[in-house]
């Protein structure tokens, strides 16, 4: 995808997620998310902040001292968000549709992870469906692969899936070498960022490695 591509996909997924959350009830909002430890809100209110500069960031860190870990910082930051009117936090996310600003210290590809591996964290556990294009998935999972091992890594859960071959059967991508693990490009995106939930959704000889941890 090229940088067009790439922010025409985040702002329509900025926008299905904002169109969800307008119709969610208030236990829908309180609900737990696929995202340990999160509820639907916290996460949605981590998507309000895919714009932090440098010195919205050091502010962060000052807010919450003696937080060291990058998970603890993100998760405190997504709660305080969450405190705001359910109106304005799904203003905040539509609000980015167009703007092509990202997160200080990242590219824009994370911030396509972002929002749609959280659109998913909403959407799952509430029963609804959020659709991503099976393109935008496999771009989002490619970044995800490549930097496994990396800083950027430690914000996922990890799941052993280094040793397996992983295959998507609604579009042409593959990455890795081993057992083979098929089935929907969405679902190995959420595996990659440490999903469990899609594992009735991927089959192969790949999968009885993952069903057995």
């Amino acid at each position: 995808m090229n940088d067009d591509e790439l922010w025409a996909a985040i702002d329509t997924q900025r926008a299905r997620t904002a169109d969800l959350l307008a119709t969610l009830t208030a236990d829908d909002w309180a609900h737990r998310s696929l995202c340990e430890g999160w509820t639907v809100r916290d996460v949605a209110g981590h998507l309000t902040l895919q714009q932090m500069t440098l010195g919205a960031a050091l502010r962060l860190a000052l807010k919450h001292p003696g937080i060291h870990s990058m998970n603890w910082i993100i998760q405190a930051s997504g709660r305080d968000q969450a405190a705001l009117p359910t109106e304005r936090i799904i203003g905040e996310i539509r609000g980015m549709i167009g703007s092509r600003r990202h997160n200080f210290g990242v590219t824009p590809r994370e911030t396509l992870i972002d929002i749609v591996v959280h659109g998913q964290d909403i959407a799952i556990p509430v029963g609804r469906s959020l659709p991503v294009p099976p393109h935008v998935a496999a771009t989002a999972a490619t970044r995800v692969w490549e930097c496994r091992g990396s800083r950027m890594s430690r914000v996922f859960k990890s799941l052993p899936y280094d040793g397996l071959r992983l295959v998507a059967d609604d579009i042409d991508w593959s990455v890795g070498d081993g057992p083979e693990l098929r089935g929907p490009m969405l679902s190995l995106l959420l595996l990659l960022t440490g999903r469990r939930v899609v594992l009735p959704q991927l089959d192969g000889p790949g999968a009885e490695v993952l069903h057995g941890v």
